[in-house]
């Protein structure tokens, strides 16, 4: 047995000339370039002007979308898929909600990079935050509050919510806390520090980014009436706040750590008792999928979950008045809508969207009925393949390893830092390029060094007996 293994390991060896390696070598980087060289031509989404906006399909209302990334834009679209208002002048944009009585005003949070030295900053990069409102008709923008702070990265508001005319309740991700300000005086009346209920040895690292903050809602109606339901994203924790008594622990949706609830959510929206809550719907970012729990008894049960083989890092998803739901997929570089059966019926690029949001539908929402009242059935990537019958792809195959050797964080912060044509299969076409060209550079080496005369010994050798 152990010499007829030796002679078939002996004739592949003398079968891998080192000129037959080198053309397999040559053909899978030839493969591997051309992945990402069709993926750079071919790609030209851009959001980086108003003239190179995508237009979006029609629909019955306003859509707005913002972007943190890549190029900080907010854009709103008409109903006939035009684009309506369009700015980039901040550096990032996030939440953005329509003001209520006026639906094409929209009040938003964004963020400015400030990389200079000055009186606002004495050790750039530094960060501007603000709450702003535009006037969709006019263009008109007004600073209704802002705030510097002292570093850039992990130093912006991701979300705002209005509670009245002069009170807005703030996620503030440099200083790890949720604040209630009063516009009008610009005196903070109310303040939670997430290290009063959660440790800094756990959640992300402290200081640089510990809860990373990055939703707030205020809740109007229901058992929870008063109430701040908040975003520790790095703690993988939904949570529900009371002004007087703090943290209401028995409300608690997610657990650190505990990947199969939720891992790096973003932009949890409460759905109320009228609507048949309560429920949560979530963007469970680093696992891919949108997914809603309702709320039974004590507990909370997951009760529909949305995903294809497509989306990357969602950010956001409202539940529309008609039952469909919106979903702003940021390393799938889309804005796209499923309706009842799960099935997208509208979709616009983006190269980074971090929210969106239908105007006339309120904020977040706001107009949408649970997941369980409307009887939603739940998709997954499993049932999108089993759908289209599966196929041979060499390159989503080992994109699918890749996904499973990296932490999820790692993938998408590469993702996220590389251009806009780079998905994961121009990702993966990258990381087997390098490894060939590695492995082609390592043999080279060891052949020329074996013809010059040099060899290695191995440090384990083999004695027959």
């Amino acid at each position: 047995m152990i010499d007829r293994v030796r002679r078939a390991t002996n004739r592949l060896r003398s079968g891998l000339t080192r000129n037959r390696l080198r053309i397999l070598f040559s053909v899978l980087l030839v493969l591997s370039v051309g992945v990402v060289a069709a993926a750079a031509v071919s790609t030209d989404l851009s959001t980086g002007s108003e003239t190179a906006v995508p237009t979006a399909p029609e629909t019955d209302d306003y859509t707005v979308i913002t972007e943190s990334g890549r190029a900080g834009t907010i854009t709103v679209y008409a109903p006939d898929g035009e684009v309506a208002y369009y700015n980039n002048s901040r550096t990032k944009y996030f939440d953005a909600d329509p003001v209520e009585g006026d639906p094409m005003t929209v009040e938003y949070t964004a963020t400015d990079t400030i990389h200079s030295e000055g009186p606002t900053c004495s050790d750039p990069p530094c960060a501007r935050n603000v709450l702003e409102r535009v006037d969709v008709e006019t263009g008109e923008v007004d600073v209704i509050y802002e705030r510097y702070d002292y570093k850039e990265t992990a130093g912006e508001w991701h979300d705002s919510a209005r509670i009245d005319d002069t009170r807005v309740v703030i996620a503030d991700i440099v200083a790890d806390q949720v604040f209630i300000v009063n516009t009008e005086t610009e005196v903070v009346e109310w303040l939670w520090d997430a290290q009063s209920e959660f440790p800094v040895e756990r959640g992300g690292p402290y200081p640089e980014d510990w809860a990373h903050i990055n939703d707030v809602e205020y809740i109007e109606e229901g058992e929870n009436e008063g109430r701040i339901m908040a975003s520790l994203r790095n703690q993988d924790q939904v949570v529900f706040l009371d002004p007087d008594e703090g943290l209401v622990e028995e409300w608690t949706l997610g657990e650190e750590d505990n990947y199969d609830i939720q891992y790096e959510q973003h932009n949890p929206d409460y759905i109320p008792e009228s609507q048949g809550g309560p429920a949560v719907l979530v963007a469970d970012s680093e696992n891919g999928r949108v997914q809603e729990f309702q709320r039974e008894g004590d507990e909370w049960t997951r009760t529909w979950q949305w995903a294809d083989d497509r989306i990357q890092w969602p950010r956001d998803a409202d539940r529309l008045p008609n039952g469909h739901t919106l979903i702003s997929d940021s390393h799938g570089n889309r804005v796209f809508e499923v309706d009842q059966s799960g099935e997208i019926v509208w979709s616009v690029g983006s190269t980074l969207p971090y929210e969106a949001e239908r105007l006339e539908s309120g904020a977040e929402s706001e107009g949408g009925q649970s997941a369980a009242e409307l009887g939603l059935e739940s998709r997954t990537v499993d049932a999108d393949a089993a759908e289209s019958g599966g196929g041979v792809d060499p390159f989503g195959f080992l994109d699918n390893i890749v996904q499973e050797l990296l932490p999820h964080r790692v993938y998408n912060g590469l993702l996220f830092a590389t251009p806009i044509w780079v998905g994961s299969m121009e990702f993966t076409a990258i990381g087997v390029g390098l490894l060939i060209g590695m492995t082609w550079l390592g043999l080279e080496i060891r052949w020329r060094l074996r013809d010059a005369g040099i060899r290695f010994r191995h440090p384990i050798t083999r004695r027959d007996r």
